[in-house]
């Protein structure tokens, strides 16, 4: 009995879950554009499609086979024009060779049960032939409902075969004439996120030593923020190829008249190189951090003033972080935090430099410790600052360390 009571209680919290998610996101779409609102608009318009198919193959037409034209337009509202023509080509051909071999089975075996038995292994095996993609099943579906709706021959091969290609159509030219989807923003909704993520991670684990009282348990909670950084990067890439494949084949006055943003307001590629080459430094830092607190390592982490201080430098560069993020969002502005000062950093980094050399009297491990944690810090900064990607930084903000004679801190 509390077995049921329990399985009860988590069915519950699912349902709330789900439900609370669920409100989440149509509160999302009703607030403005983003990918609720993208999701619910492409709902719409594959039961639109569903309906004008429905209307033109059954109602007008009055055809007996008007329920393939529905089936196959609601499918072919894809998340891309472009997608929707490949689809439809691969759908439209697996459906004709469903049809054909399931009418051939039939007149071999003049049987039901003995048609499926001979088409649907050699149509199974077709449906994992990559020229189909993810449109090989429905060669098997297509010859189960050829064969269970008993219409094999000649002129009923030919209204499904027609209609099909008439849903194709209708699915295609729904999707790219009514609001074509055109993923722009998703590139830079999702680059955004990683950017504003990489300062969070940053400022956590600042956070973490200036207290000094982490272990390595918080260190696996850095080491799990990193690699979320990572799965952010890996959507920023899936956005990229979206967004690139859903200008294929979209009509630009189309673009133009449902005021689709313009391809120059994307971000430009070498942005999410820079942004990559941050996640793989900031995982490693985090990587160096975990070992350091690992009782079977040797390395030991560095103490006292000089993590402290290594702590301040990991957080200004993570409200640098910040400041790009809201750059590349368009919210800039007076009331938000700006990039760290220059100046600042580069006494940090020279205090830094200070404190690796007392390491050196203590031993090689600290040192090594400290030197590689210190390197990480100025990898990450070389790329966080804009125009520092080739790890040198600019005339007006200098990587620490770097290009110090067009900048020095001011009591020095």
């Amino acid at each position: 009995m509390t077995h049921v009571r329990d399985g009860a209680g988590r069915l519950r919290d699912v349902v709330r879950r789900e439900a609370y998610a669920a409100g989440q996101a149509a509160r999302a779409a009703w607030r403005g554009p983003g990918r609720e609102r993208d999701l619910l608009k492409q709902s719409l318009k594959a039961a639109a499609a569903g309906l004008l198919a429905w209307c033109v193959a059954g109602v007008w037409m009055g055809d007996p086979m008007a329920l393939m034209a529905p089936w196959v337009a609601v499918v072919l509202v894809q998340a891309t024009v472009y997608s929707s023509v490949r689809q439809g080509a691969q759908q439209f051909t697996a459906m004709c060779v469903g049809t054909l071999v399931a009418s051939g089975a039939q007149a071999v075996t003049d049987d039901t049960t003995g048609a499926l038995a001979l088409c649907l292994p050699p149509l199974m095996l077709l449906a994992n032939w990559a020229r189909l993609g993810t449109q090989g099943v429905y060669a098997a579906t297509t010859a189960v409902f050829t064969l269970a709706s008993g219409a094999v021959s000649g002129s009923a091969v030919g209204h499904r075969l027609a209609q099909a290609a008439l849903g194709a159509i209708i699915g295609v030219a729904v999707n790219a004439l009514v609001l074509p989807p055109i993923h722009l923003r998703d590139v830079r909704e999702n680059l955004v996120a990683l950017v504003r993520d990489t300062g969070d991670v940053l400022r956590d684990i600042a956070g973490g030593l200036r207290r000094e009282d982490w272990d390595a348990q918080t260190a696996a909670d850095w080491s799990d923020g990193a690699a979320g950084l990572q799965r952010r990067l890996d959507a920023l890439h899936s956005a990229r190829a979206w967004s690139r494949e859903s200008l294929r084949l979209t009509y630009a006055p189309l673009r133009a008249l449902h005021r689709v943003p313009p391809t120059s307001s994307v971000p430009p590629e070498d942005e999410d190189l820079r942004w990559g080459r941050v996640t793989g430094h900031v995982t490693a830092l985090a990587r160096t951090l975990a070992v350091t607190v690992d009782d079977h390592r040797t390395p030991a982490p560095p103490e006292g003033p000089v993590l402290r201080r290594y702590a301040r430098l990991l957080e200004l560069i993570g409200d640098t972080c910040h400041a790009e993020a809201d750059r590349l969002a368009g919210t800039a502005g007076a009331d938000r935090p700006g990039r760290a000062d220059p100046a600042d950093l580069d006494d940090l980094h020279e205090r830094l430099q200070e404190g690796l050399r007392e390491h050196a009297r203590r031993g090689a491990a600290p040192t090594a410790v400290l030197g590689t944690l210190l390197l990480q810090a100025e990898n990450i900064w070389a790329e966080v600052l804009p125009g520092g990607s080739d790890g040198c930084g600019d005339a007006d903000h200098p990587v620490p360390g770097r290009n110090a004679e067009h900048h020095k801190a001011p009591h020095r």
